[in-house]
């Protein structure tokens, strides 16, 4: 694996970071299996792409894709909590309708923004490679993002969201409003997602209709590696487990697909996916199994 290569993996891992905060909210904080994800990230990422043809501002236009990832988290949380529909199928349909949504937004199956201004325009130029460029810009954004989702998750309200996801008969019975946990959780899930599909258009210059395919399996084995590489109760730590999973799996997928000795090529990637986080989630029960032995 070249070193171009890495650090486009590296890239990529962080890009797909905040797909893993975004899981790890869903599935782990507030137990609910969101589907939304593989309609939200290229959401984000053709929100933020015809707003950048439009000439808005870049911060702006990823703000905005933030947003919309957000009404799409908050029309599944409606679908469930408001209709009593399954949370799982609540997310299905919620998917299934962005997919044409986001053609609506785009116009058509894909956005180019090579020729656009972007968040790390700036940043070009200043004497380092784009390909360090691009993942130190992530990175930055990825340590705030973990910051402040760990604090959220230490609030009072975090707490409160915490418990909807742990027990909602109890935490009802204490007096928390888990309808609204739950509407605030998903809003702020699919806001990452969003986010993550705003950085990962802006980075590889262009947005398409199918750059969501896969995502939640993709945040599920970021989440999943991060946990048996980092367990912990501690949340932060989690968080930074997530982070460190996504960059991982992607560094695999990579040296996967780069190693001519497995003859591997680049239409297997789906194949390598489901491996690695058939692996994931193998490994923590043989450990089990070892300690129990």
């Amino acid at each position: 694996m070249t070193e171009i290569a890495f650090w486009g993996a590296v890239e990529l891992g962080l890009v797909y970071a905040f797909v893993a905060l975004g899981v790890y909210l869903a599935f782990r904080v507030l137990d609910f299996p969101d589907l939304t994800v593989d309609g939200s990230m290229p959401l984000g990422a053709a929100t933020s792409a015809v707003l950048l043809i439009h000439g808005v501002n870049p911060w702006l236009a990823t703000l905005a894709a933030m947003g919309a990832g957000a009404v799409a988290g908050i029309v599944t949380a409606t679908l469930n909590v408001r209709f009593k529909i399954l949370h799982l199928l609540a997310s299905i349909l919620t998917m299934t309708a962005l997919f044409s949504i986001d053609l609506r937004v785009m116009g058509r199956p894909n956005v180019a923004l090579l020729t656009e201004d972007t968040v790390l325009t700036p940043f070009y130029g200043l004497g380092m490679p784009d390909y360090y460029v691009r993942p130190a810009f992530c990175f930055v954004l990825v340590v705030i993002a973990v910051a402040l989702v760990a604090w959220f998750l230490r609030s009072e309200f975090g707490l409160a969201m915490r418990a909807t996801g742990a027990n909602a008969r109890m935490a009802r019975a204490q007096g928390v409003r888990t309808d609204l946990q739950i509407y605030v959780g998903m809003a702020l899930s699919n806001a990452l997602v969003g986010l993550a599909g705003a950085l990962f258009a802006q980075t590889n210059g262009f947005a398409d209709v199918t750059s969501g395919v896969g995502t939640i399996v993709v945040g599920l084995a970021a989440v999943i590696i991060g946990e048996t590489l980092l367990p912990s109760r501690l949340v932060t730590i989690a968080l930074i487990g997530a982070v460190i999973g996504s960059v991982v799996y992607r560094i695999a997928v990579q040296l996967a697909l780069s190693a001519d000795v497995i003859g591997l090529k680049a239409s297997d990637l789906n194949l390598v996916t489901a491996v690695l986080v058939a692996i994931a989630l193998i490994l923590p029960r043989l450990r089990k199994k070892g300690r129990a032995a």
